[in-house]
């Protein structure tokens, strides 16, 4: 796995909200990589996506519906979901593109165009 080298979950700053770790999946194509994360509940203007110091956070905060009357059974959680990778240097951050279609978020990480294979022309 070229893309994500290693896992960054922050351990050592304190935080003030609970956070899940959500489920990923990357996969390879020849002109870049793309990142499937899993955040149920999620929207676009709950999503906050930072790339910082070869760090690419996503952090997803859930709307979640209100429950009327007396809640008698209840088994989804109700944190927010944090995830942090650290960026291969071959990706463009720079060209970074994400959308979120009921709660995957698609992340399009293009590669550089220096580590992109290309043709010499033989003269």
């Amino acid at each position: 796995m070229n893309t994500l080298v290693d896992e960054n979950r922050d351990r050592d700053r304190a935080q003030t909200e609970q956070f899940v770790v959500p489920s990923a999946s990357v996969i390879e194509a020849a002109d870049g990589y793309t990142l499937e994360v899993e955040m149920p509940g999620v929207n676009k203007e709950g999503l906050e996506i930072l790339v910082e110091n070869n760090e690419l956070t996503i952090i997803g905060r859930r709307s979640l519906p209100k429950a009327e009357g007396a809640l008698l059974h209840h088994e989804s959680r109700p944190e927010n979901f944090r995830r942090t990778f650290e960026l291969d240097p071959s990706i463009d951050a720079d060209k970074i593109s994400a959308r979120v279609d009921q709660g995957l978020v698609t992340l399009t990480l293009p590669k550089a165009e220096h580590v992109k294979p290309r043709r010499v022309a033989v003269s």
